[in-house]
Order: structure tokens, then C-alpha cells, then sequence
């Protein structure tokens, strides 16, 4: 079946359909990672976006039941080179397209996705539509260019739980596949805010030794300090951190109280909690492939991204310093306060997908802890 693909500023691509059909609008972005689509596809910072893999072949992996980071896909549409519905994995359980239609998500594939991808990194990231039923190219267009910018969108209130809930489950083991960790094992409380969190951060500061906690995106900070916990954890998320006018204020209520580690939506949520600006990227990054330097080891780790705006590190004034940054396009990537236990990062460190090289983060977490534990 055919399948069009149209950008805001006019361009279209043809391809053919995949996955769920209909209609499916959103900012387009591009994914550099090789491998992890299935992680890709339950991340819920992607709601309000369709991804373009810029690697040619998708699906040769399947789907398992294991590799998901949320409870659903949130992503709202999904764009490759070439699809293979012959997969090959001993853990997939069913095929891409297969799971796609499941979850009403709409796809593309057969287009040019290079020359999309270089489209959107010399114009920007920018809103798109897919469709399978309307073909006439002036109107899957003008249907683009009506889809709401993402500047200024609140969207971690719609991918956030609804009550707090314990977690349990630590890291995924070749043998045992998942298992819940002991009581003595979890020698740290942590509260962990739920703007779109993915499960395997959650399975991180379980084995890292934290008793995890999760709250929803707008749970009272009083609410959370009556738990008496060792440290604050601000989770990933999407949409833009500027509109979570509450949320801001909330986390303010930790600093200076409790150890705090931010993670993506979690970092510029932080950063604006401390008096300090974020801004838009031009076309974010997205991928597991990604070099960002430690700037107190000097050590470059390759990382796991998923963001679309960025902190300002100048307007923290001398608040904060920058702890990592990004060695594509210089952007900040970790800061930390110069005489609190907070920190934050930009990047994915528990690396699903991706690589393990900023695993260290979560037992620099339980050190801050530790060391400031009353």
C-alpha cells in the first residue's frame, strides 16, 4: 500500500505503508542508533514526534517481550529505509510490523531516508505528517504545517503515572532474565518523579542498591520529603521543560535538602529549577552512538540521546559548571552544582540502547547519597 510522507516547509517523500494505516502528524526527527528500535519505539520521550532511523534495515530483530521501556508505544509515527518482516532473534516473539498495527502506530518505508535526514539537519526538526489515505501532496502539507509546534508543549503530563508505585526489578541477566532485588539489598530511599520514565533507569538504581519509589510528574514535594528519602531522581521525558511552571517549583522545594540526579527532561527541569534557561536545538539528538566528554576525567563515553532542547549553562551563572559536554555540537550534556549534592545529564545512561559507558552515573547517585545521608 502506498505511503506519503509530508514536511511543514513543502517537501514530500513516497514510500509505502507498514505497520498501522491512516494518518499519523508530529515533529519528524531522525535516530543515528544501528540497533534498539523496539527501545526507540517505547521511550516515551518520543510522544508527539515520528522518527526517522537513518540506519537502512529495520525489523530483522523482531519484537520480544522484554526489551520495552514503557507500558506503550508513544511515539506517533515510525519511518525507514527498508523494512524486513522475516526476522531472526531467539527472544522475538512477533515482527515489527506486526507489533506496529497492535499499537495503532503508522509507518513508511522504501523512501529516501538519507536525503530526509539531511533535509532536517540543514532545515531543522519540524512537524510532518503520514499517510495512507490522502495522497494530494498541497494537502498532507497544509495538514503539516496545522500540527502545534513542540516549543511550548507540556507533554510529560500525558506519559506520566497515575499514583506512586514501587520497583522492584534490577538489571536484565542473561541467565535469569529479570529479577526482583532483596529488601537487604537497597540500602538507599529514593524518590523517583515520573516525567516519562523508562524501566531499565528504574532497573539501574535498584542495582545500584536504591529503594525506588515512583511518583507521578505533578506529586507534592512535602508529600515526597514525608518519605524521608535519601535522594530526589528527575526522569526523562518529552516535550518542552518551560511550560512545567509547577513541576519547576516542585523540584526547587528539594534543593538544598536532598541529593538530586536529573536525567534528560529531568536535567533541563533541574537546570530551570536553579534559575537557568533552556532552548530549542536545531534538530536535537537522537541515537546510541553519540560522544560526550566527562569534563573532570577527560574520558569521552559514547552515549544513548533522545532530546530536542537543551540547557543554557551560562545562565546558571556560577550556580553550576558544566560536567559533560557534547562533542558533536558542544552542547551541554551534565552540570553540577559547585557546593550542592546535585547533578544532572543530558544523555541516557542506562543505555537502552546503547552502550554502558555512563553506567558510573547511578553510583555516583548512591555516592552523593551516602555521603549526605542524616
Amino acid at each position: 500500500m502506498k505511503a506519503v510522507l509530508a514536511l511543514a516547509d513543502g517537501r514530500v517523500f513516497e514510500g509505502k505503508s507498514f505497520g498501522a494505516t491512516g494518518e499519523a502528524t508530529g515533529e519528524v526527527v531522525f535516530n543515528t542508533a544501528m540497533t534498539g528500535y523496539q527501545e526507540v519505539l517505547t521511550d516515551p520521550s518520543y510522544r508527539g514526534q515520528m522518527v526517522t532511523m537513518t540506519y537502512t534495515q529495520m525489523g530483522n530483530t523482531g519484537i520480544n517481550p522484554e526489551d520495552i521501556e514503557s507500558k506503550q508505544l508513544y511515539l506517533s509515527g515510525f519511518i525507514v529505509k527498508e523494512y524486513h518482516d522475516c526476522y531472526s532473534n531467539w527472544r522475538a516473539t512477533m515482527s515489527l510490523d506486526a507489533y506496529l498495527k497492535e499499537n495503532g502506530v503508522v509507518g513508511i518505508q522504501g523512501l529516501d531516508t538519507r536525503a530526509l535526514t539531511r533535509h532536517l539537519r540543514d532545515k531543522g526538526a519540524q512537524n510532518g505528517i503520514i499517510s495512507t489515505v490522502d495522497f494530494d501532496h498541497e494537502s498532507l502539507v497544509k495538514k503539516a504545517r496545522a500540527v502545534p509546534s513542540m516549543a511550548g508543549l507540556d507533554l510529560a503530563s500525558g506519559v506520566t503515572c497515575d499514583k506512586p508505585y514501587h520497583w522492584t526489578e534490577k538489571l536484565w541477566d542473561l541467565e535469569a532474565g529479570y529479577n526482583a532485588a532483596k529488601q537487604e539489598e537497597l540500602k538507599y530511599k529514593v524518590v523517583a518523579y515520573d516525567f516519562g520514565i523508562k524501566y531499565n533507569i528504574l532497573r539501574c538504581l535498584v542495582s545500584a542498591g536504591c529503594d525506588v519509589t515512583v511518583v507521578p510528574a505533578n506529586f507534592p514535594a512535602e508529600e515526597a520529603m514525608a518519605m524521608n528519602p535519601d535522594g530526589i531522581f528527575l526522569s526523562n521525558g518529552p516535550g518542552d521543560p518551560e511550560p512545567m511552571t509547577a513541576v519547576i517549583e516542585n523540584i526547587r522545594k528539594f534543593v538544598g535538602k536532598k541529593p538530586i540526579f536529573g536525567i534528560c527532561l529531568g536535567h533541563q527541569l533541574l537546570g530551570l529549577a536553579l534559575g537557568g534557561k533552556t532552548m530549542k536545538l536545531k534538530f536535537g539528538n537522537h541515537g546510541s552512538n553519540l560522544p560526550v566528554m566527562d569534563m573532570d576525567t577527560r574520558k569521552v563515553e559514547i552515549t544513548a540521546q533522545n532530546h530536542g532542547f537543551s540547557v543554557d549553562i551560562v545562565s546558571l551563572g556560577h550556580a553550576c559548571e558544566l560536567a559533560h559536554e557534547n562533542l558533536n555540537d558542544q552542547t551541554v550534556e551534565g552540570m553540577k552544582h559547585k557546593n550542592l549534592p546535585i547533578f544532572s545529564v543530558q544523555h541516557h545512561p542506562e543505555a537502552s540502547p546503547g552502550p554502558h559507558d555512563s553506567h558510573y552515573l547511578f553510583g555516583r547517585f548512591v555516592e552523593l547519597m551516602e555521603k549526605h545521608t542524616s
